[in-house]
């Protein structure tokens, strides 16, 4: 008897699955979920990229498995202490998909002016979409422009509908549609052969902007039971323009708990201004915070800069 009861308990081992309206099921009643078991496995399920690319009218790009549909903001003219901010440079509402069974999940981060602000939270909650956070990613920047990540699951189809009628909104709120202006470039004469010395990675360069996107492979983000890549939004940039004298560099520190004491410390230490720490979701496990930042200088400063607070994440994991 004792033996059959142990067997219960270890059978009784909760699990977080996504049913067929993308809810999560408790498979033990009136118990919570365990956040750390994987409900979709990557590459368990497909998305279907047609329909969402006929549902919202837009073309996207895909990386294993998982689809991301990006609207540059062209028609925002942001400077920050007298640097343009353009797409690459952080200014790309974006929403991705990621399957789950016969269903999918969408997270993503929409850019709004002020005025955008209600009248989009207002879509956004009407489409059934959870609000995960909002934030700044810049400071002295005119016009004034916040972020707004968004948390969804469904049917890829409805998912999709849903997605296109938020962006529609903001297309709405501002009089025209963010995409459909002029792309505009910045200046930068920064030797990316000495910025990807110090840092170790190789960027993208798009319009005069170098990028780098670093993933953290070493954490196994899960967001509702699902997991998390660098695609869908969990990773660390620096985006840089300007001259070697005077660069400007911009970017998001993805970072466990016990590291966002360091980071903050060795950016602000090495003349980088941290300018916000948030969430960008709500569910996931392990709990991760993002640390916006921006500086101003030498090319190469800024870059040991970055690359001492980056030295900062995954020591523990590596």
């Amino acid at each position: 008897m004792k033996r059959f009861l142990g067997l219960m308990i270890i059978t009784g081992t909760f699990m977080t699955a996504c049913d067929q309206s993308g809810n999560e099921n408790k498979i033990a009643a009136g118990s919570e979920p365990r956040k750390d078991t994987i409900a979709c496995p990557p590459g368990s399920s497909k998305l279907d990229i047609a329909t969402i690319e006929q549902v919202t009218g837009m073309k996207g790009v895909s990386k294993n498995g998982e689809y991301k549909i990006t609207v540059p903001q062209h028609d925002l003219n942001v400077v920050v202490d007298g640097f343009k901010i353009i797409p690459p440079m952080g200014l790309g509402s974006w929403a991705a998909f990621t399957p789950c069974a016969d269903s999918a999940m969408v997270m993503g981060d929409i850019i709004l002016t002020e005025t955008d602000l209600a009248p989009v939270q207002q879509e956004v909650i009407k489409q059934g979409f959870a609000i995960t956070a909002i934030h700044n990613h810049f400071v002295r920047n005119h016009p004034n422009v916040m972020y707004m990540h968004i948390d969804g699951r469904g049917k890829a189809a409805q998912l999709s509908a849903r997605v296109k009628a938020i962006f529609d909104r903001v297309t709405a709120s501002r009089g025209k549609d963010p995409k459909a202006s002029k792309p505009d470039s910045v200046i930068n004469t920064i030797s990316t052969s000495m910025l990807d010395s110090i840092i170790g990675y190789k960027g993208e360069a798009a319009k005069g902007v170098y990028k780098y996107t670093i993933g953290r492979p070493d954490v196994a983000l899960l967001e509702h039971g699902i997991p998390v890549s660098s695609f869908m939004g969990f990773n660390t940039w620096a985006a840089w323009q300007g001259t070697p004298e005077k660069a400007a560099v911009a970017g998001d520190f993805a970072m466990l708990e016990n590291e966002v004491e360091p980071v903050i410390k060795t950016l602000v230490e090495n003349g980088i201004e941290v300018v916000a720490v948030h969430n960008h979701m709500v569910h996931e496990h392990p709990h991760i915070f993002f640390l916006h930042y921006w500086g101003v200088g030498p090319a190469e400063k800024l870059a040991k800069a970055f690359k001492a607070a980056l030295d900062k994440t995954g020591k523990e994991n590596k």
